[in-house]
């Protein structure tokens, strides 16, 4: 028994050390995601698309944002040249509803867009954005956050604010799309 528990000290003790001393920060490796996620980027770059993730906020009360941009409603889903480029195509809000945003914006200052989104379960509630910008294009894609535990959302609706940083997009004018499944939004920016 004594030369039991002295192997397993003799191998426990060096095992923990090189363990703590050499093991890579962050998350373990998921090879099915992190191949995956390398797949996308390389192929969003060969079709030269750039992607910028944005965080949404939840407005507490009914802040005011500058719009007067002439929103349209468009069919849904994402246009054709991206769904082909994506590995996996994101999910979708059910519908966009509503959105208030400038026509104009200063490429120095944040571009702020609020929207309104049907969601497509009440265990979901939007977190974000991923913007795919290519050329004169600009392909908005609402992101979601699972609600733990038994929890719901509140309302099959979901109101954010999203806030795009400055010098994210370049001098010019671009089509905007927010992308939807049933029905998706679009209109005109031009950045100064």
């Amino acid at each position: 028994m004594k030369w039991i528990i002295v192997a397993i000290i003799l191998i426990v003790i060096p095992y923990t050390f090189l363990t703590l001393r050499y093991r890579r920060p962050g998350p373990a490796f998921k090879p099915y995601e992190d191949m995956k996620n390398r797949a996308n980027v390389a192929r969003l770059l060969e079709a030269g698309y750039r992607r910028v993730t944005i965080p949404a906020q939840r407005p507490a009360d009914d802040t005011p944002i500058r719009g007067g941009a002439k929103i349209v409603s468009i069919a849904g889903g994402l246009p054709a040249e991206l769904r082909n480029t994506l590995v996996e195509t994101p999910r979708l809000p059910a519908e966009i509803t509503s959105v208030t945003a400038a026509p104009h914006a200063n490429t120095l200052q944040s571009y702020e867009i609020k929207i309104t989104a049907a969601l497509p379960d009440d265990k979901l509630q939007l977190a974000g954005a991923e913007l795919f910008i290519r050329g004169e294009s600009v392909v908005i894609t609402p992101t979601f956050e699972l609600v733990s535990g038994d929890l719901q959302a509140r309302s099959p609706e979901s109101t954010v604010l999203l806030t795009i940083p400055p010098g994210v997009l370049k001098p010019g004018t671009y089509t905007v799309i927010l992308a939807g499944e049933r029905a998706s939004r679009s209109w005109s920016l031009e950045m100064r």
